[in-house]
């Protein structure tokens, strides 16, 4: 005979179902997540993606910085520009890893967006 207490632990069985349905989903999606991870972190590691990036980075920087400078004269945005792609190509030379490498990458990312930055506040 089912009593009144009957429908609450159905409801707490189908509480259970559906947790035990999100864990499932949950263990499947970070180990598709991990896998996912680790094959896009090897491809970053690749030395053409850093060669590419460096190679976008020099065209933009000497189409931006270099028409930038023959607009409004100022060549210290160019210079510090030109220093940070030059840490970056240095930076290449460095073994590839957490080492000095990715300190002299960052630098150079840093004064060559500071570079941009002075480009475009001379524009004002």
């Amino acid at each position: 005979m089912p009593t009144l207490a009957a429908p609450r632990f159905a409801r707490l069985d189908g509480l259970a179902i559906g947790l035990s349905g999100l864990c499932a989903v949950h263990c499947l999606a970070t180990a598709v997540a991990f896998g996912l991870l680790s094959s896009v972190a090897g491809l970053l590691e690749a030395p053409i993606i850093h060669e590419a990036g460096l190679v976008i980075a020099m065209v933009l920087g000497a189409i931006a910085l270099g028409q930038g400078a023959r607009e409004h004269g100022m060549l210290i945005p160019v210079a510090i520009g030109a220093l940070g792609l030059g840490i970056m190509a240095g930076a290449l030379s460095l073994p590839h890893g957490w080492s000095g490498e990715t300190a002299y990458t960052i630098l150079g990312v840093l004064l060559l967006a500071f570079g941009h930055e002075l480009n475009r506040r001379a524009h004002w």
